[in-house]
């Protein structure tokens, strides 16, 4: 979309609401390190031309007044935010060709233009969020905030370091290298974390505290504080551990204006989340000030099976608990839900067939090594169901909690869903599959994205039942964990469990009777009896704008794990309304879906197999009608059709016009790949919602 093209947002009521780059991407490059390493890099930077440098708002951080809002709702409204955004002031974006920072980031989030940078790094499209968001929070890298500031700065002795010139060059082979300096500093390869030394060149200390300042600023600035309430900001940061590439990231975010002085970062924790979160407790849960703050683990997929251990003490659990209240399902580095492999007919501890959406080959960080359409890194191939650890997907670890429940009385594995983008753009909430203008820079620009990062996706939003579009009201509803993901889309799902009339659907008061008999989602209720709980799931089709309609609801599901009489964990997934879709459900030449579903979905819906005595959690899982991909639209866009038998053809004519344009590599390969011999790939997809689970506790 150009300047000037804008979409308002889709504001309709509902029966649901009331009536009143990553460090260590890429893989390759090896270590890079010290003064020997700077003088083999030197011969590269005299043939490498330098881009502009940063150009980052400075401000003083402001507070942010408590608030009152024309519109709250006591039984909550639907907001959607983005809480995983990077801009220039993360190395990875940086070195893919961003300039932009927060301000741009959340002019983006209220649906301003910005303009990224084409394949060539050089300024190219302006874009636009097709509906702004209510919420978003800006998460770079806590790490190197001080560092990349002193690398981009206008003056001074530190810019002129290899690592810092590797980092301005506009040759996409430099930064690459830069980027594996960079993710060895970050202790992602065999050394431990350490400061660049650029920082004996420069002052990074003053420069993180700088940074952190005014990241705290231009929230501050596009804070709404009038009683419209229009659009939150959160202060925040990401928490970048990811040894041996095995990702362990986590978005701090913070209550209010009450923050920590810098970000604690894995160079004061070292290989440890708890030391995080300890930290975090230390230097502001404990000050009494008003300072509140919670951890979002992502990428559990990528994670190598470390994201999840074992608490190894109460004090360790508690923490989790305390400190981690949801977790990350779905961000362009793909879904952790589940994992299924179509081709073999395998899963990960799963039968369900649908686990096969958005899936990562890999299971770690190397995933992003592909360049010029070749994977640069032995890592980052595929791994069999039967090598792909179980903890790896948040499914298996809320079975595992309640397994840990049973011999130590507490599950420290009771978190709710979130999405979000993780866009490296600093473009908040670009979840859309029509349009996807990628989210690593020129590392996922034009043709680069279908190229490169063809099993990567757009993301997902985060949206939360809150009272108020207030950072109060937001973080609250995180906190209890009244929060659900979707994979980009913007359907409404409700779900709750209690003691619940059949007609409760029917009812004008559905919404206070389903709070006062039960509980909403992300939380745990205690059955009073040993009659089973009935479960409200109330959903809404996304509406869309007036570009173009949202999917139709095919069917909503309910997802239940629990342990059986031997100790065993066990899952199962039932239909609770709709029905599951036949045939491709999309026109093959123009990608108009055809599939017919739902617009609402209201029902009461009882577990045919409850067993009051079962330790059990149950979440709501609502998908889509078929829709094309991304990587379909865009295939299709430079003429070349997935579905087409001539489908190879088209993909080497197309080839040489992109080669001709100055492409380089077999840019659109990947366009001819079928469903029919990969284990996760689709050119069809079926866009989804995931609620926050409900545990059942046994009588």
């Amino acid at each position: 979309m150009m300047p000037g093209q804008c979409l308002p947002p889709s504001r309709y009521r509902s029966r649901l609401q009331p009536a009143g780059y990553k460090t260590g991407l890429w893989g390759i490059g090896g270590r890079l390190r010290g003064i020997r390493t700077a003088m083999t890099v030197l011969g590269l930077l005299s043939l490498m031309s330098v881009a502009p440098v940063n150009t980052f708002a400075q401000a003083t951080p402001e507070s942010v007044s408590p608030q009152t809002c024309n519109r709250h709702e006591a039984f909550k409204q639907p907001l959607f935010g983005d809480l995983h955004v990077h801009t220039g002031l993360s190395f990875d974006a940086y070195i893919s060709s961003i300039r932009l920072g927060p301000d741009a980031a959340y002019r983006y989030a209220k649906g301003e233009p910005i303009q990224i940078p084409g394949a060539d790094g050089l300024p190219g499209a302006y874009v636009r969020i097709d509906r702004p968001l209510d919420f978003a929070a800006v998460t770079d890298h806590g790490e190197f905030l001080g560092q990349v500031a002193v690398c981009t700065a206008e003056t001074g002795v530190a810019r002129f370091w290899p690592l810092c010139a590797m980092s301005r060059a506009n040759n996409l082979w430099v930064q690459l290298l830069a980027a594996s300096w960079w993710t060895s500093l970050g202790g992602q390869a065999v050394d431990a974390p350490e400061p660049s030394f650029a920082c004996s060149l420069g002052d990074c200390k003053q420069a993180q505290i700088d940074t952190w300042r005014d990241i705290q600023a231009s929230a501050a600035r596009h804070q709404d504080t009038s009683g419209d309430c229009a659009f939150t900001t959160f202060n925040a940061y990401e928490y970048t551990q990811a040894s041996a590439q095995n990702n362990m990231h986590r978005n701090v975010i913070f209550r209010n204006a009450q923050v920590t002085e810098l970000p604690v970062t894995i160079y004061e924790t070292g290989q440890s989340v708890p030391e995080l979160w300890r930290a975090l407790r230390e230097q502001c849960l404990l000050r009494g000030d008003g300072c509140d703050v919670l951890a979002i683990p992502h990428n559990s997929n990528l994670a190598g099976g470390l994201m999840f251990p074992d608490p190894v003490d109460q004090e360790d659990a508690a923490l989790r608990l305390q400190m981690e209240p949801v977790a990350e399902i779905i961000q362009h580095k793909g879904a952790s839900e589940c994992r299924y492999d179509r081709l073999r007919g395998a899963g990960v501890l799963t039968e369900d067939e649908l686990c096969d959406f958005e899936q990562i080959d890999s299971d770690n960080l190397h995933m992003l090594g592909t360049v010029e359409g070749k994977m640069r890194s032995e890592r980052g191939l595929s791994v069999p169901v039967e090598q792909f650890a179980p903890r790896n997907l948040l499914r298996n670890v809320l079975k595992d909690g309640l397994a840990i429940e049973e011999t130590t009385g507490v599950n420290p594995f009771q978190f709710g869903f979130i999405g979000s983008t993780d866009t490296h753009s600093a473009t908040p909430g670009a979840a859309m599959e029509s349009g996807y203008a990628g989210h690593l820079g020129r590392r996922d620009a034009e043709y680069r994205n279908v190229q490169d990062h063809f099993a990567s996706n757009p993301g997902g939003l985060a949206v939360v039942w809150a009272e108020e579009n207030t950072r109060d009201a937001i973080f609250d509803a995180i906190r209890r964990r009244e929060t659900y993901a979707t994979s980009g889309t913007r359907a409404q799902l409700r779900f709750f469990a209690g003691d619940y009339a059949d007609n409760l659907c029917q009812s004008p008061d559905m919404l206070a009777e389903a709070y006062a008999q039960g509980v909403p989602m992300g939380a745990r209720l205690d059955p009073t009896s040993t009659s089973p709980p009935r479960f409200l799931i109330a959903a809404q089709r996304d509406a869309g704008t007036t570009a173009g309609a949202g999917n139709p609801i095919e069917r909503v599901q309910i997802v239940k794990g629990w342990v059986d009489d031997t100790g065993q964990t066990r899952e199962v997934v039932h239909d609770a309304a709709g029905n599951a879709s036949t045939g491709l459900g999309v026109n093959t030449d123009t990608c108009e879906p055809i599939a017919t579903g739902l617009s609402e979905v209201c029902t009461v819906w009882q577990d045919p197999d409850y067993d009051p005595d079962q330790n059990a959690f149950y979440y709501a899982r609502l998908i889509e009608t078929p829709s094309c991909r991304w990587s379909t639209l865009q295939c299709q866009a430079a003429g070349v059709n997935p579905f087409a038998e001539d489908c190879p053809v088209q993909k080497d004519a197309a080839n040489a016009r992109a080669l001709a344009a100055g492409a380089t590599g077999q840019v659109y390969d990947n366009c001819c790949r079928t469903a029919d011999t990969e284990a996760f790939y689709s050119p069809v997809i079926q866009e989804r919602a995931w609620s926050s689970p409900i545990w059942i506790a046994p009588r």
